[in-house]
Order: C-alpha cells, then structure tokens, then sequence
C-alpha cells in the first residue's frame, strides 16, 4: 500500500526542525551537541504526528542511544504503521565545523519494507537511472564495473566521475581508478549525500563505490530508489558485529542487497540542510523564524521537488 501524501508535510517538518537543532550549534566545534540537538528536535516532532512508528535505523541501540534508538515508537495513534530511519545530524563534523553538506535525513515506509541494517559499515556501488539492470557488481573488479558502465554510457572511462569516501580502505579501488584513468571526486564524509549524488541530475558524478555506513546506505537507498538509480550493497561485520545483525534479523552475513530489497514498496524521503549544500542551501535564521530548504521524495507518487519552507520557531 503506498504512503498517503498528507503525511509528506508533517514529515517534512520533523526534518526542518532536527536541521535547526544542529543549526544552533554550526561552526561551535561539538559536534555530539549539535547531534542531541538534533536528535531532540526531531523526536518531538515525530511524537506529534497521529502515525505508530517505530524506528529501524537510528542512534544506536538502547543502551547505546537515549532518544531515537533501534525499536523506539514515534507518535501519538495506533495507526498508520511505519518503519521509520533517521539521521538527525548527517554530516556531524560539517557542522560543527561550519562546512557545507550537513543533512537531517529521514526515510519513511510501511512495516517491515525497510532493511534493518545496523550500525556497522557497508560496501555500496551507486549508478544511475536508464541503465542496464544489474550492470555492475561489488564482486567485480573496479577496472570490470567501469569498463561496463563506459560501455553502458557510450563514453571512455576517462570521462567518468567517481565518488569515493577519502579513506585509506579504499587504496585499492583508487588504484583501479586511476588505472582507468576515471576522474575522482574525494569527499571527506556526508555518506548519504555521496551516494545520492549519482542520481543528482545536476551532479556530474556517474559511481559511488566504496565502504561506509550500513545506516547511510539503507537512506541513501530510499532517496536513489525513487529517481529509478541502482545500487548494491554489503554488510562488513565482525564477529561481534554478526551477533547484533543477526538480532535484527540478518540470516546471510555475506549476502548482496539489491536496492529492492532495501527498499520495498513505497517510501517518503526528506533531507533538510542543516548548512549550505551541493543540493539545496543551508538554513536561514531570521528573528521569530527561520527558512529551511528539503529535498523530498515520494516514490508512489513520484514526487520530487526541494521545497523551501518558513518555520516558526
């Protein structure tokens, strides 16, 4: 069943807010205070909106997180159900730093349609819409995924751009890129916003590869589902780790995750800028209000657009 549109608003909303908890906390250097501001504007926006949800992806587990933990429940009516993944501060150092690309994220689905990924890392290959299904694979070489993708596009790889995390782990995938003398567009976080910008039509990034967050990866996938892009990914556990995945339900620790099996059925994604972005600006405060951009997705409906919003405060 797909998500009534009423509720794009109200969950628009709760992203405004989360993005001007961190806002009051931009270019001061701590970053886990702008984080629970963030976290705390979000949840009581959430509890306001007459939904049950509950939360798949979030802070942490219960003893980790106090607020917006792994199996808390949102809202204030038994019905509708949903699954709910937030990241109320994407981009934690950006803004704390003052730097561009600081996100609060929320993906929105019916019971059970969002993978419950935890809070581990995850290998992730990006591309975009209008491409062949299933063209590349995180078991292929980097040299193979490129040359097929080249292929797909009619160009050399010389005229693709890849967007890689600046990690040391991903030494050997920059090495088979510049092997293929592919450009590369180094980010230095911002998981969520990377991986979406190969769908970006304004983007000139054609690959997202690499390793980062589970979490990031299951909300990047519900932004990157709605605009028709593919992506694969796959859980990197410890053995510890293994025993924390396999309580939310994860049987196969080396299985590839297609992104619809990430993202069943209908989803609701908004980003709302915490700081000015490559997507949409940053927020604006003015005395009694403030003005806060989002990006927003609606699969069923095909809504997309990047609403800009006067918020009371």
């Amino acid at each position: 069943m797909p998500i009534d549109t009423s509720f794009i608003k109200p969950f628009i909303k709760a992203t405004e807010k989360a993005a001007y908890g961190a806002y009051l906390f931009k270019g001061k250097g701590d970053k886990n205070a702008a984080d629970k501001s963030a976290v705390n504007m979000m949840r009581t926006e959430l509890n306001s909106i007459k939904m049950h949800g509950k939360v798949v992806i979030g802070e942490g587990e219960l003893d980790e997180a106090p607020m917006l933990y792994i199996g808390e429940t949102l809202g204030k009516s038994k019905e509708p159900k949903f699954d709910i993944a937030v990241d109320p501060l994407e981009g934690t150092k950006f803004c704390a730093q003052g730097l561009s690309n600081a996100f609060a994220v929320m993906a929105v689905s019916e019971t059970g349609n969002l993978l419950s990924a935890p809070d581990t890392y995850m290998e992730k290959i990006v591309i975009g819409p209008n491409l062949p299904k299933g063209l590349v694979d995180l078991d292929y070489p980097i040299e193979k995924n490129i040359d097929l993708l080249a292929n797909a596009k009619n160009v050399k790889p010389s005229a693709l751009t890849a967007c890689v995390l600046d990690r040391p782990r991903h030494s050997k995938i920059i090495e088979g890129l510049k092997k293929k003398d592919v450009k590369i567009n180094f980010i230095s976080d911002g998981d969520v916003s990377g991986a979406f910008s190969v769908v970006d039509s304004k983007s000139k990034n054609d690959l997202y590869v690499g390793i980062g967050g589970g979490p990031e990866g299951v909300l990047a996938a519900a932004a990157i589902i709605c605009l028709g892009g593919q992506m694969q990914t796959r859980l990197v556990l410890t053995e510890e780790e293994k025993k924390r995945a396999a309580k939310l339900g994860v049987k196969d620790f080396n299985k590839k995750y297609s992104i619809e099996e990430m993202i069943k059925g209908d989803v609701i994604f908004c980003a709302t800028a915490v700081t000015d972005g490559d997507l949409i600006p940053g927020i604006k405060d003015f005395d009694d209000y403030f003005e806060a951009s989002t990006l927003v997705l609606h699969r069923n409906s095909n809504y997309f657009e990047k609403v800009t919003n006067k918020v009371s405060k």
